[in-house]
């Protein structure tokens, strides 16, 4: 392992076996049917990534992606089918709700339970007791079977503990989605503090935004497999794109007579270096690329600026602008619109372009969602535009 990282993990598949059938025969039908590749499922495919000591990685993917298992396979819980983990450090772990508790146990009971599965003394579990019952609480019912805990009491109990054992690496699995405001902002202010003392920790939560400050870098799972791992911004863009197209939020289609066509389209920042995101009021550079097949009289070039429910926030065309293309012969061209601010709020949105004749008669090529930009917000608003505001009360 590299002395760098307390994580490898190395071309981990996980696969599981379908068995339908209740019935005896249809039991021994299926388990002939086992050596199928129809009868197995991959949770996980040929995953490959590492972890570097203190850092956070948050885990982000559409239901089904493969996430808890992954985790489960860190936490050693469940095993790869092929591949290899490799940890360094006490690892620590609350992938579902009230898991490792036994249900018929109070909640004294269990933290001690949950110490020694840990390999932590009971000498030391009591040091921490307190701590763990304040945390999560419970001081009126640490004493009552957790089989009478509601989920938010489960899950309080779960995590006090798991991070109270002071692991070096810390496995969460949605945390944050049980319990009111005011643990959730305990959960956050713990793992802040986790990160301040160097601490290893990997997160999945449905909550982006949660995902998206407090991690150094995201993956981004997909049907078993990693789509993209790196800088929190973009992989959440990249995510958000998945989730819409997986939605059928995203329909792009194109058509016209096609004597001009569209073939091409970039997005630059004002150093003339290629964008997929950017922040707020940035001035950006949409640059199209297109071929003439025949000449044109003053061919009318227009966009239009989409959100990612398809409406329209802002459009405009060159004979708006005033602007006469002239005669167009015959071959490849490029044209470029300068955005000079973007005032929009965080999110993903496109760019629809049209080419059309300057009576309006003849479409040559119109094509919705030809290209797209993120843009990064300082803070979550409603709607699409940012303005800048100030409250006096």
């Amino acid at each position: 392992m590299n002395t760098e990282n307390v994580i490898e993990v190395k071309n981990v598949t996980k696969t599981f076996k379908l068995v339908k059938s209740q019935t005896l025969k249809g039991t021994l039908v299926d388990l002939l049917k086992l050596r199928s590749s129809k009868n197995t499922f991959n949770a996980l495919h040929d995953v490959s990534f590492s972890v570097k000591k203190g850092e956070i990685l948050g885990i982000i993917g559409v239901n089904g992606a493969g996430k808890s298992t992954l985790l489960s396979v860190l936490a050693e819980t469940m095993y790869p089918t092929s591949g290899s983990v490799e940890s360094v450090g006490v690892v620590s772990s609350l992938l579902e709700l009230g898991a490792g508790f036994h249900s018929e146990l109070t909640g004294r009971e269990n933290i001690f339970l949950y110490g020694s599965i840990m390999g932590i003394s009971h000498k030391t579990m009591e040091e921490r007791f307190e701590k763990i019952v304040e945390f999560a609480g419970l001081e009126k019912f640490i004493d009552q079977p957790v089989k009478h805990y509601s989920s938010g009491m489960y899950v309080r109990l779960g995590f006090a503990v798991a991070v109270e054992v002071n692991p070096d690496i810390l496995l969460i699995d949605e945390v944050l989605a049980v319990g009111d405001m005011n643990f959730q902002k305990k959960c956050l202010a713990k793992l802040n503090e986790f990160k301040e003392r160097g601490k290893t920790m990997l997160i999945i939560s449905h909550d982006i935004t949660v995902i998206q400050r407090i991690s150094d870098r995201v993956l981004i799972l997909d049907a078993g497999k990693i789509v993209d791992l790196g800088e929190p911004d973009k992989m959440v863009g990249e995510y958000e794109d998945i989730s819409r197209k997986k939605a059928g939020v995203i329909s792009s289609k194109e058509w016209g007579s096609g004597e001009i066509r569209v073939v091409g389209t970039k997005v630059f920042d004002d150093n003339g270096q290629p964008v997929e995101m950017c922040d707020v009021g940035s001035s950006v550079t949409l640059e199209v690329e297109y071929e003439v097949e025949q000449s044109i009289d003053n061919p009318v070039f227009g966009f239009s600026l989409v959100n990612s429910g398809g409406m329209i926030l802002f459009g405009s065309n060159t004979q708006i602008a005033g602007l006469e293309t002239g005669v167009v012969a015959p071959g490849t061209y490029k044209c470029h619109l300068k955005f000079d601010t973007l005032p929009l709020a965080d999110g993903e949105y496109y760019f629809s372009l049209a080419i059309h004749s300057y009576d309006h008669a003849t479409n040559y090529h119109r094509i919705d969602r030809a290209a797209s930009i993120y843009v990064k917000g300082p803070q979550k608003t409603e709607g699409d535009m940012f303005i800048n505001t100030s409250w006096k009360i």
